[in-house]
């Protein structure tokens, strides 16, 4: 699904991380996954479906359709002035050099990846920091993707590098074709600016590798039958020296075809050099081990504890309550301990967050000597400095966090300083990046922050006010939501809106600059609300436990009743709200259009899961049974097909106007899903348009120009059915 990348519109680059298992090993959100034919053989379902076909996804017959939908939604939306001003507007702002080319620290320079209208598919580039700070940096090119793929006849889109420390000379750079999760991997040396001849490379798969030392590397990849889970993933990780096959490199971990991935990580720190291999059963559970001397030692823990390794310590984010040492420590509690002393048996565990009613861990970072935690109060940003000190941890708050809006703290370099970046924004507030340092002892009060570099105001906001609210569910659950809008708008029902949620995968959303939308409706007068639904992680795993599997309705009544709340308080009407989510999102705002057509004037509805009967054969759609459940059970299949849209839709019923997207390259979510239910709604003779774009992978779009015309389409789509134009 959607990733636990952080975006910040307006800057361009920006991922944080989480921990520091190098990888990973945040795991869940970045997987890339592998193409499962639909005559897999698993069910015969399939069968019984009229539009099974469509899940061919290169096929002829498949892509003549697709561009034959493709052909009437041009016609529909993407004629005229309007369209192409809107369309051209977007690209403006994607490709603007006034944006902020946010960077890593690499040796003693800084990098960034950069896409604009002279590199559409990217520069990866560096700088020193004193050139950083200067109005307009000295950049040097790295790579430039556009040159590599014309000069060697791909259609590269750039998935990053990962680095051998500490040396930072050598690394992997991911290349994916068209956008897919699946990419090739190729060694490259960053003092030469080239690839290395007869250096490591890896042809297209779903890998997850890394750096061991400079002659050896842990790789998770398809080498061929039996090698990967259920879910498209990995199952065995090998130990390859330079130089030799991959065929004969030895298997250091197999998991169970049945398990969702394995991998394996080496962690680099001078003075704490330690080897891992990670387990995931399932989409929330793990099992690691600590590798010494070829032996994979197991680490106890909870089963559905994240794990992450800084320096002496070992950090679990628990996600049920858990006891140790007499002590019962919440879900959602972020807990220390030292990591030699808990692998021989001390289980003395420190709590570094503790979460209370209304307030949640987001996510955290360590510089070398710190812990940077990232938590909301009531959906509103706190990051706080731990210190251990004394035998115990202290934290003091991190000054320059906006009380609306998004905020984020990130190590400059975990290994060697103290330093880092923190990018902060709010809906009516460009993106910021600072530079601070953690200094003084655990009671003094932390420095602000040198700004860096801010976003230039892309929309006009003057007249813009930003307000929290909550509606009542239909078990009584608070729901917060965030409406964004005109200062003085009169309260008479009449407001375009546009009701944005996720609800998912225990994923917080928090109302960040957005100059897309600022240009696209807020600049036009229209009102935009972001739902913080059950399913999230606002309010941490039990929030998003509320809505797992059967619970799945609570997350689609909380969304009803934010829609409900809006039209009550007069901010608008079911003829002037519309609504948009994308992946999970999408399955949400299908959910709507077939459950509550009556709530909702128009539905965007972005690289969804539509056919949950299906969805776990899809790709990796085995992988999130633990968030739905699993359809091939009858009693799971009894509660998931209430939340199953190509099911629940019906001839008698009115339904709003829709706009379904996505992409062909999505080996994420299967293309299948949008196109098997434009073609059933199609049949019923309802209002549907659909738009595949051929690339992009599952964030719909492979460059600025693609993501500008994506985005002018469900833009100009709203603007019509809402009567915003």
């Amino acid at each position: 699904m959607n990733g636990c990348r952080v975006a910040v519109p307006g800057v361009s680059g920006w991922g944080g991380r989480r921990g520091r298992s190098a990888a990973g090993l945040v795991l869940i959100w970045s997987l890339i996954l592998v193409m499962m034919p639909h005559t897999d053989g698993r069910g015969a379902d399939v069968d019984d479906d009229p539009h099974a076909w469509l899940e061919d996804v290169g096929g002829d017959r498949s892509l003549e359709w697709v561009r034959a939908r493709n052909a009437e939604c041009v016609a529909e939306l993407a004629e005229g002035e309007s369209f192409r001003g809107l369309e051209a507007r977007l690209l403006g702002i994607l490709d603007s050099d006034a944006r902020i080319p946010v960077v890593s620290k690499i040796g003693d320079r800084f990098y960034n990846f950069w896409r604009d209208a002279r590199n559409p598919r990217g520069l990866w580039r560096r700088t020193t920091l004193d050139s950083y700070r200067t109005a307009e940096p000295a950049w040097e090119t790295v790579i430039d993707v556009d040159a590599l793929g014309r000069a060697e006849g791909e259609n590269w889109v750039w998935h990053g590098a990962t680095v051998l420390r500490p040396d930072d000379r050598r690394c992997l750079v991911s290349l994916s074709r068209g956008g897919a999760d699946a990419d090739v991997v190729r060694e490259f040396d960053l003092e030469t600016k080239s690839f290395v001849p007869d250096g490591f490379a890896l042809p297209e798969a779903k890998s997850r590798v890394a750096w061991r030392d400079a002659d050896t590397l842990f790789v998770a990849t398809d080498t061929g039958p039996g090698s990967l889970t259920d879910s498209g993933y990995p199952r065995t990780v090998r130990e390859w020296r330079r130089g030799t096959p991959l065929a004969t490199a030895p298997i250091i971990y197999e998991g169970r075809v049945e398990d969702m991935i394995v991998s394996a990580f080496h962690d680099p720190t001078p003075g704490f050099e330690r080897d891992f291999v990670v387990r995931r059963p399932t989409f929330y559970t793990t099992d690691w081990f600590l590798r010494r001397d070829g032996v994979n030692v197991p680490l106890e823990k909870p089963a559905d504890a994240e794990v992450h390794v800084h320096r002496e310590w070992l950090f679990l984010e628990l996600r049920s309550p858990w006891t140790s040492e007499g002590t019962t420590h919440p879900a959602g509690t972020l807990l220390a301990a030292d990591l030699e002393r808990y692998v021989s048996g001390d289980r003395t565990v420190q709590p570094l967050f503790t979460p209370g009613p209304r307030s949640s861990l987001t996510g955290f970072d360590a510089t070398r000597g710190h812990v940077l935690l990232t938590s909301l109060d009531n959906v509103r940003s706190r990051i706080d400095v731990a210190t251990w000190r004394d035998g115990a941890w202290h934290r003091r708050p991190l000054p320059g966090v906006p009380e609306i809006g998004t905020a984020r703290a990130t190590a400059v370099d975990d290994i060697e300083s103290d330093d880092y970046f923190l990018v902060t924004s709010s809906p009516v507030q460009p993106s910021t990046l600072a530079l601070g340092r953690v200094s003084g002892t655990a009671g003094d009060p932390l420095a602000p922050a040198e700004p860096l570099k801010r976003s230039p105001d892309f929309f006009r906001t003057d007249a813009l006010a930003v307000t929290q609210h909550e509606a009542l569910s239909r078990d009584g659950t608070r729901i917060p939501y965030f409406q964004i809008g005109p200062a003085d708008g009169v309260m008479d029902g009449s407001a375009p809106t546009l009701l944005y949620g996720y609800g998912g995968f225990e994923i917080p959303l928090v109302p960040g600059y957005d100059p897309l939308a600022g240009a696209a409706w807020l600049e036009a007068g229209g009102v935009y609300v972001i739902a913080n639904i059950r399913g999230g992680g606002e309010f941490g795993p039990t929030w998003h436990q509320a809505a797992l599997k059967e619970k799945r309705p609570r997350a689609y009544e909380d969304f009803a009743a934010v829609a409900e709340d809006l039209v009550a308080r007069k901010v608008t009407s079911p003829r002037t709200l519309g609504i948009k989510g994308g992946s999970n999102g999408g399955l949400l705002v299908g959910n709507m259009y077939a459950s509550r057509p009556e709530l909702f004037g128009a539905v965007v509805c972005q690289v969804p899961l539509l056919d949950m009967r299906r969805f776990h054969r899809l790709l990796a759609g085995a992988s999130w049974m633990g968030e739905y459940g699993n359809p091939d059970l009858p009693e799971e299949w009894a509660f998931i097909r209430t939340f199953s849209p190509y099911h629940l839709v019906d001839q008698d019923r009115d339904y709003p106007p829709l706009l379904i997207t996505t992409s062909t390259r999505d080996d994420r979510v299967h293309p299948a899903h949008a196109r098997k239910m434009t073609a059933r709604l199609r049949g019923l003779g309802k209002r549907v348009l659909s738009y595949e774009n051929i690339e992009g992978g599952h964030g719909g779009a492979a460059d600025n120009r693609q993501k500008a015309f994506m985005d002018a389409l469900a833009w100009t789509f709203l603007r019509r059915a809402l009567a915003a134009e």
